[in-house]
């Protein structure tokens, strides 16, 4: 007998070619059959939503209580839907190890981590108080984040870097070529965080390799992927060749309408739709990955294919093909949505507006092959 059974629901999932109205059984913690007239001992009738693999946000900040910048995975999961909330190197070195034992290990809802190259992490970051991790050398120690990335390798996906104006300030692009260093020891990938110059776009984009992700893709200008004419930068397309991702990370001053128009016009899609929630984005215009991928929906981009940017586009830019899937087998985690329509206020993170008429909405999670939210 299936412990659960979603019945009615608009299922689409993107990795095996899925969008039909039918049901989903859950047992055993796992998916257990996608089909019609499905039974089960928990029966929850979903007509008229849409019922996603787990959404996986690829960039979140969720050391709530060990960093000035964290927000509540849990919290995340009960309000948008998300399934694995994925740190975007939140803690470094040297307290990496509170935020394994006090926060992801007692969590209930999946969190994987990248390590900051900085040895405090994103250590002060507020409305009030707003200090770079990266601007002062003094704090990167190559042989600790080394040291700290063997110590938890089977958890820590990869290795985070910010520079920017705002995050390396007088250290330019030297936090970047020390990252890299790291990650080439460990074998892992990097995410890079890029900001206002210096250091400026080319001076970064070239030394991504394959694999790793460049967050924050669709920024605006200064450091934006497209030139004014629409003609996506010669670095950008070059990098996408040999395998970069490209991961949204909106926040609260990494996105903007007008770059997404013009990429979205050239062809260019990122490859995760991922919110850079954190104490300030959460209150907008970030707020969570659901509005976030309203946004997109809202300019254009089918249901679909926002689904597969934030399920199994994110699930295989971190190399874990078992998540953001409901293949009979997988992990047993779903999302519910609903998909409003009417007129929304959009804003992007340099105060452009957007009326859209779509709004994404979590209805429920499954967790564990049960219905975990709402209770």
């Amino acid at each position: 007998m299936n412990d659960l059974v979603l019945k009615g629901g608009r299922v689409v999932d993107p990795s095996q070619g899925i969008d039909k109205v039918t049901d989903i059984a859950f047992a055993g913690g796992k998916v257990a059959a996608i089909g019609d007239n499905l039974s089960g001992t928990d029966t929850r009738n979903v007509a008229g939503k849409i019922v996603s693999p787990g959404l996986i946000d690829l960039h979140t900040h969720v050391y709530w209580g060990g960093t000035s910048l964290g927000v509540e995975a849990e919290l995340l999961a009960r309000t948008g839907g998300v399934t694995t909330s994925i740190d975007a190197g939140s803690a470094g070195p040297g307290n990496f190890h509170g935020f394994r034992k006090h926060v992801i290990e007692p969590s209930p809802v999946r969190i994987l981590p990248f390590l900051n190259v900085a040895f405090p992490g994103i250590f002060a970051f507020s409305k009030t108080v707003m200090v770079g991790e990266c601007q002062d050398m003094r704090l990167i120690n190559a042989r600790d984040a080394v040291r700290v990335g063997r110590e938890h390798k089977d958890l820590i996906l990869g290795i985070k870097v910010r520079v920017g104006q705002s995050a390396s300030g007088d250290s330019g692009d030297m936090p970047l070529h020390i990252a890299l260093d790291v990650a080439e020891e460990l074998g892992l990938p990097l995410m890079a965080h890029l900001d206002a110059p210096p250091p400026a776009r080319h001076e970064v984009v070239p030394f991504l390799r394959k694999g790793d992700i460049l967050t924050h893709c669709f920024r605006p200008f200064p450091n934006a992927p497209v030139a004014p004419n629409g003609k996506v930068r010669d670095e950008i397309l070059a990098a996408r060749a040999r395998g970069v991702i490209f991961d949204i990370g909106h926040g609260g001053g990494s996105f903007g309408f007008g770059t997404t128009k013009k990429m979205l016009a050239a062809g260019f899609l990122p490859d995760a739709i991922s919110s850079d929630v954190h104490v300030i984005s959460i209150e907008g215009p970030a707020f969570d990955l659901l509005t976030t991928m309203s946004k997109f929906l809202c300019l254009g981009v089918d249901l679909p294919t926002v689904i597969k940017l934030s399920t199994s586009g994110p699930a295989a830019a971190i190399g874990r093909p078992d998540l953001g899937t409901l293949r009979v087998g997988s992990v047993g985690e779903a999302t519910v949505i609903d998909m409003a329509s009417g007129k929304y206020d959009y804003a992007d993170s340099i105060g452009e507006t957007m009326i859209g008429d779509k709004r994404l909405l979590s209805a429920g999670v499954v967790l564990g092959g049960r219905w975990w939210h709402p209770a």
